[in-house]
């Protein structure tokens, strides 16, 4: 389950990636934008404002996610990645931060390159810092002796879930499309205790939270805590640097 409350901490920080992939997109007049993973619906909305004679489609596979859009006055619909196919009509076609959550979405990026039309955009951002302490501690914690039973089929990502911008760049180029791929690592600048655990909560953390009843997850938390603060040490005024590697393209289909 999402939490669109807790995900939405945050949010200017977690929004800025999704600005700089849209800003490359150089569709003037599109018939119909796609935001796909929509999430809460708070970006989706900026995608009306720019393209306001586009018809705006917008999907995400959380019940939660999909009723705090609608709740925002976003048309938001249940729908699972995987199973997207464009209509015809789709010229703009954005996934931000869903990918990395799908194991097999280099498939599903040559397959929607070969089904939009000619001159369609793809537009994709995904978090590259899966090798960071914020991913490699939480890996360690669920491996360790007090945890490694109960959170046996948790399933965590491991630094191999997304590509690099040149792999991604191959990827859509074999598909005769041009391509722009870049990265960014942001320097975040996170306040309040406990900040990157915060962070990692709306996210990273979901699997194992599921995983847990209310007790244990608190337990899960208390241990973890220490172990971030180790590796991102709070600063003297209460704030946290927090580096995060992000991942981009946009790709056009021949015309």
């Amino acid at each position: 389950m999402w939490d669109p409350r807790k995900y939405l901490d945050f949010a200017d920080l977690r929004g800025r990636p999704f600005f700089d992939l849209v800003g490359r997109i150089g569709a003037e007049y599109p018939r119909r934008v796609v935001d796909l993973g929509c999430g809460p619906g708070n970006l989706t909305r900026t995608l009306a404002q720019r393209w306001p004679q586009a018809t705006l489609e917008a999907s995400d596979n959380s019940p939660e996610m999909v009723a705090a859009a609608r709740a925002a006055g976003i048309d938001a619909r249940l729908v699972d990645v995987r199973e997207w196919s464009p209509q015809a009509d789709t010229d703009v076609l954005i996934s931000n931060a869903v990918l990395q959550w799908v194991p097999e979405h280099r498939d599903l990026l040559r397959r929607w390159a070969r089904e939009l039309p000619p001159g369609a955009w793809i537009a994709v951002q995904v978090p590259g810092n899966f090798d960071a302490p914020s991913h490699a501690l939480t890996r360690e914690l669920v491996a360790s002796a007090g945890w490694a039973a109960q959170l046996a089929d948790v399933g965590l990502r491991e630094d191999d879930t997304v590509d690099t911008p040149r792999q991604y760049a191959e990827l859509l180029a074999g598909e005769d499309c041009t391509v722009d791929a870049w990265e960014t690592t942001y320097v975040q600048r996170l306040s309040g205790p406990n900040a990157v655990l915060e962070w990692i909560t709306g996210t990273a953390l979901r699997p194992v939270r599921s995983a847990l009843n209310d007790a244990d997850w608190q337990r899960f938390r208390d241990e973890l805590a220490p172990m971030l603060d180790r590796a991102y040490p709070p600063r003297g005024d209460g704030t946290t640097w927090f580096e995060f590697r992000r991942i981009f393209v946009v790709a056009r289909t021949a015309q």
